[in-house]
């Protein structure tokens, strides 16, 4: 990311004599961001490893017989699957990141060209939260008064952005590629140790309606939704995307 390369001034330490236990707090909260950004590539792919594979595994097992082909096509399809799913994730956490360049790059753009405009929308964000010009005044002008933390305000409190880890993108690819194997082969395990079609789509149903209610119901626990309703929901989807390729799969070959 480009850095629009505005440092702050080496007096600021001295200016601001709590900066170091701000910071603590700043850092706690991008923790705080980045484990939940984590937890959702985990989602995101966990929960299309375990659906697609399964569904595919189902499908294959209703027009053929043979373990090894479903084997193979399922080893084919986590694989491709992970590859597309990771660079969707890493696509999509560099837009975010070079949207938040291109933010912030307007925005030290505008502090300069613009000085009286930005330094009414800090006034605006305080007014909102109720601050009488009194209470006001020495906050707006100790936050214009250093561009680089007039420009980090603008893009917490007007635009709602937080800076984004410059990491993010190659650790979301990788999170959503694995987490998508994982799912994977769980489905997939029973073609690979059960010579018997049948038997394993038994073994392969039980196993990942069970993986699939675990999922949910840590999912529900980690995004705010009653557990057990995420449980449920997760399953009946999973259960009904495999029924329905097998479904098909056996009219077709018929």
């Amino acid at each position: 990311m480009p850095a629009e390369h505005v440092h702050p001034h080496a007096h600021h330490a001295h200016e601001h004599p709590h900066e170091h236990s701000h910071d603590h707090g700043h850092d706690h909260v991008e923790h705080h961001f980045t484990a939940t950004a984590t937890v959702r590539d985990v989602v995101i792919g966990m929960s299309d490893g375990l659906t697609v594979p399964f569904a595919l595994a189902a499908g294959l097992t209703g027009a053929i017989a043979s373990t090894g082909i479903v084997v193979t096509a399922g080893f084919a399809e986590i694989a491709a699957g992970s590859i597309a799913m990771g660079l969707g994730g890493y696509l999509a956490a560099k837009t975010d990141s070079e949207h938040y360049a291109s933010e912030r790059r307007r925005e030290i753009r505008e502090t300069i060209e613009l000085p009286h405009v930005e330094k009414e929308e800090v006034v605006k964000v305080f007014r909102d939260y109720g601050l009488s010009a009194e209470e006001m005044q020495p906050i707006v002008r100790s936050i214009t008064s250093d561009q680089r933390r007039w420009v980090d305000f603008m893009m917490r409190f007007e635009l709602g952005l937080e800076r984004p880890d410059p990491k993010r993108a190659r650790r979301s690819a990788a999170t959503i590629a694995a987490s998508y194997v994982l799912g994977g082969l769980v489905p997939l395990f029973p073609y690979m140790i059960v010579a018997s079609v049948s038997t394993a789509l038994l073994l392969s149903v039980s196993v990942t309606l069970v993986a699939l209610f675990a999922f949910g119901y840590v999912k529900g626990r980690f995004t705010g939704l009653p557990p057990l309703r995420g449980a449920i929901q997760t399953t009946v989807i999973g259960g009904l995307a495999a029924g329905a390729a097998f479904g098909i799969a056996r009219l077709i070959g018929r």
